[in-house]
């Protein structure tokens, strides 16, 4: 229709900094493009709000406690309905590329005018990855990161020698499930067989 007036989109703000969480709350409620749903100061008092409301961004800054942005995005991408993800924090640092391994659909720099993160987040809210210059060379050193929690399960268990049909009864998944699993696992560490990636998940977790 014609000169219909697009929704809000809803938001949810999660920081450990009080005094940050609180002047990011005003900046967003004083935006008429969002609407401003909850707040948190933990990444558990997060996940346990967008597990029940609807959000369909979720700002969070890089160290969020207790689980931390990065395991709280993994968990969230086990979820269909989870919100988009926007980190906001120092992009001095590694804190983009890890962000964006980890499954964040955006970052923010915290040293950047407010309305940079403004429109990150409407950007990201209309489907759109939002991030600073990252050297993707640099993500291609370190494979294990693009797995999903599923897959890393699955490449431990591998580790500790698991049959096809072990990993199935054992993740209640049929055996076509863990093949397609172990493909996908194949394919993002770059390796052929279960005994290379076993061997490039020790080398990984030897490092």
């Amino acid at each position: 229709m014609l000169g219909q007036k697009e929704a809000p989109i809803d938001i949810m703000l999660a920081n450990s900094n009080s005094l940050v969480l609180s002047a990011m709350s005003e900046i967003f409620e004083r935006d008429p493009r969002f609407s401003l749903v909850a707040t948190s100061a933990t990444a558990e008092g997060f996940l346990g709000t967008v597990m029940r409301v609807p959000v369909k961004v979720g700002v969070i800054n890089w160290n969020l406690p207790v689980l931390g942005a990065a395991k709280l995005i993994e968990v969230l991408r086990e979820h269909e309905n989870a919100p988009r993800i926007v980190v906001y924090g120092d992009d001095t640092g590694d804190h983009p590329r890890l962000a964006m391994q980890a499954g964040a659909a955006g970052f923010a720099a915290r040293s950047g005018d407010v309305s940079g993160l403004l429109e990150t987040c409407a950007e990201v809210a209309s489907g759109k990855m939002v991030f600073p210059f990252i050297d993707v060379r640099q993500m291609q050193q370190d494979p294990i990161h693009t797995l999903s929690r599923k897959e890393r399960a699955i490449l431990e268990a591998l580790a500790k020698g698991m049959s096809n049909k072990e990993l199935s009864k054992n993740l209640g998944i049929s055996t076509n499930t863990v093949k397609f699993h172990l493909s996908n696992i194949y394919e993002k560490l770059s390796v052929k067989n279960r005994s290379q990636a076993i061997a490039y998940y020790y080398s990984a977790n030897n490092k």
